[in-house]
């Protein structure tokens, strides 16, 4: 179906595998499009959770095909981060979390990729950075919002301004990722977390990912009256109902979504 991407499934687990080897995975047009595409078409009935990983053992994304880049005017460059920034967003708002299980190279688009996942797991090979000021340009695909979301203000200014890139201890340290694992070990870690995810009552999963995403950039009140409301549509679900039924009988419930 895609020419850049694999899909598999595992129970009520997607994964989702950028695939142009060749470049280390780097994103063009052709692959933001599909990603688009699948993402437009992703069930989130179907499924409750998605693993983003890159082909190989060498690269998770390398970042965005600068060969594409450089042939670029200004209009051309804003439509480009505009679609690579409004693919990423899609993905950061998906109804189910999403997991990036970062296989190697992070750079540049890499790493804006993997900071619009729910959680981040990475190989002990890892590497993240974004390295744009020394091609001449900035983070573009929403690259300075999230990591000054994710590291702090201070390390994010130094992170982008001098454009080094970190081993995966580094970006433990200061969290960019949730985890560091052997890579032989990488695509396990990441299915149990998922497994874990997958158990729960996938509705609440759901509407807790809408809360902590929708009152980041709320004032503390308003905030909290939104979680209110929503922790209140909770009790109209027949989930909410089984697991507390199934608790108080010591039992195990099979969440349907409903």
């Amino acid at each position: 179906m895609y020419q850049y991407l694999k899909i598999e499934q595992k129970n009520t687990v997607c994964i989702l595998t950028i695939s142009a080897p060749k470049s280390l995975n780097a994103l063009n047009s052709a692959i933001l499009g599909e990603m688009e595409d699948f993402l437009d078409g992703f069930d989130c009935n179907k499924y409750r959770c998605l693993i983003v990983t890159g082909d190989g053992e060498k690269s998770f994304v390398a970042g965005a095909d600068i060969s594409e880049m450089a042939t670029l005017g200004p209009q051309q460059g804003q439509t480009f981060g505009t679609k690579g920034a409004g693919v990423f967003r899609k993905l950061e708002t998906l109804h189910v979390p999403v997991i990036a299980a970062v296989n190697g190279f992070a750079l540049g688009g890499g790493c804006e990729l993997a900071m619009a996942c729910d959680i981040r797991i990475c190989s002990d090979n890892a590497k993240f950075g974004q390295p744009e000021v020394g091609l001449g340009i900035i983070p573009g695909f929403s690259g300075t919002v999230r990591l000054a979301r994710l590291v702090g203000m201070g390390m994010a200014k130094q992170l982008i301004y001098t454009g080094k890139a970190i081993k995966a201890g580094e970006a433990l340290r200061i969290g960019l990722v949730n985890e560091v694992v052997p890579q032989a070990e990488l695509m396990t870690r990441a299915l149990e977390i998922a497994d874990q995810i997958a158990a729960n009552a996938p509705l609440a999963v759901k509407a807790a990912k809408l809360c902590i995403n929708t009152e980041w950039d709320m004032a503390a009140d308003e905030a909290i009256t939104f979680e209110s409301g929503v922790f209140g549509r909770c009790f109209a679900t027949q989930d909410q109902k089984n697991g507390m039924k199934a608790f108080l009988e010591k039992g195990k419930c099979e969440f349907e979504g409903k």
